[in-house]
């Protein structure tokens, strides 16, 4: 155990779900040095999709980690960021085949905000109320899920504007109605806020994370699709939380049946090890001025190694297919528990990317949510919350996660909303 004045040495800027400091994981459990096990339905924020130190991952980081740790790409170009890409090309549309790789989410938005800038001519980008995009400045200008995440950091750069999400339950619409508003607001600014012959792009998750673990509507995706087509506008898929099998297909724009010009890549990529990537076309990329862009890190050896081994991993095992399983499994379980908790006001996701809401009187309800959520990790059941009103209880087992393993969470889940509502 670490002492407590030494935890001090961390800087306070970190939130932190618990002080739990684990030894080991495998699979959906981590275990801490007294072999205590905590169910971990947060896979780090989406990212262990194959589970904690899956063997195959672990046996590609030693191997590589034994041969070459770090190969400059500027320098020289590592065999396995060669690999990774072909593996890339194989899992993403035929469009999409070139890819540059950084280390963060951030960076690889930001990556795709200045390929689109340069690559257009125009400057300006449009992003969608509830989004969450990273926490550097470019990506801050870009986030609005909370206003914690930008706060006391303005100015941020400008040229960023936010149209309205089809969040239908928050409404209080059926689904084609705030699907019909929203993307009349969005033809609104394009006329009143940015022009379309000044905005280069427009980026989108296909399910909100921190905004509310929201999936798009494929008739919203496709809307936009078409008025990107229609201006010239570029559509950027930001799939950092949702890609890599979470929500049931590769890639969460799968679902609405387009294809994106940009994929921004992260979290899920790397199992744990930072990686993320930018893909588009070659002609897209070839716009691209050489060395107006790059990294130290990005790339690199021991990244592209073990995000190969991670993409492998989700393929062979056909990961994607069994969150869409696990996920049809979870979102029943909870859609029945909502009909016997009335607190639960909405049930909703995409595989195993599912968000379960709380409100009381029509409002949203953050001190239940929190209430549940402690309770939940009373009986070692770790899960995040999300929404703009931190009234979200989100979902997101590593897609390795079984049905005994999931049943046994939505009984502890249970048990935790019995001691509190």
């Amino acid at each position: 155990m670490i002492a407590t004045d030494s935890l001090a040495l961390l800087s306070p800027v970190w939130s932190h779900l618990t002080t739990i400091q684990p030894e080991r994981g495998e699979g959906i459990y981590l275990y801490d040095a007294a072999g205590t096990q905590y169910t971990d339905f947060t896979s780090g924020i989406g990212v262990t999709n194959t589970g904690h130190c899956h063997p195959r991952v672990v046996a590609a980081i030693q191997a590589q980690a034994a041969k070459l740790l770090h190969g400059q790409m500027n320098i020289v170009i590592p065999p396995s960021a060669v690999r990774l890409a072909e593996l890339l090309d194989s899992v993403t549309p035929d469009a999409i085949n070139c890819f540059f790789f950084s280390n963060s989410g951030a960076e690889a938005t930001e990556g795709a905000v200045k390929l689109a800038r340069v690559a257009t001519r125009r400057s300006n980008i449009i992003t969608f109320q509830g989004s969450f995009h990273g926490r550097t400045a470019q990506t801050m200008a870009m986030t609005n899920s909370k206003t914690v995440y930008r706060a006391g950091y303005q100015p941020l750069p400008p040229g960023v504007f936010v149209a309205p999400f089809p969040y239908a339950y928050h409404y209080g619409w059926d689904e084609d109605t705030a699907v019909d508003f929203c993307l009349r607001e969005f033809d609104l600014l394009l006329k009143t806020q940015s022009a379309p012959e000044e905005t280069a792009a427009l980026i989108i998750e296909p399910v909100l994370g921190e905004g509310g673990y929201l999936p798009a509507p494929s008739r919203f995706l496709q809307g936009l699709r078409d008025r990107c087509d229609h201006y010239g506008i570029l559509f950027i898929a930001d799939e950092v939380q949702t890609g890599f099998g979470r929500t049931g297909q590769w890639w969460g724009f799968e679902h609405a049946g387009i294809t994106p010009d940009i994929i921004v890549m992260a979290k899920g990529l790397g199992s744990g090890m930072p990686i993320s990537a930018v893909g588009a076309s070659q002609v897209l990329m070839a716009k691209w001025p050489t060395g107006s862009h790059g990294g130290t890190y990005g790339g690199g050896a021991l990244a592209t190694a073990t995000a190969a081994a991670t993409v492998e991993t989700i393929r062979d095992e056909d990961l994607p297919g069994n969150a869409a399983r696990m996920g049809e499994r979870l979102l029943d379980g909870l859609t029945e528990l909502q009909g016997r908790y009335p607190v639960i006001g909405n049930v909703r996701g995409r595989g195993l990317m599912v968000g379960t809401e709380f409100t009381r009187d029509g409002q949203p309800d953050k001190d239940t949510t929190k209430a549940v959520q402690k309770a939940c990790i009373e009986r070692r059941l770790l899960l995040l919350t999300c929404g703009s009103y931190e009234n979200v209880i989100r979902w997101i087992p590593p897609l390795v996660v079984n049905e005994t393993q999931i049943d046994a969470a939505l009984t502890t889940f249970e048990e935790a909303l019995q001691a509190v509502v």
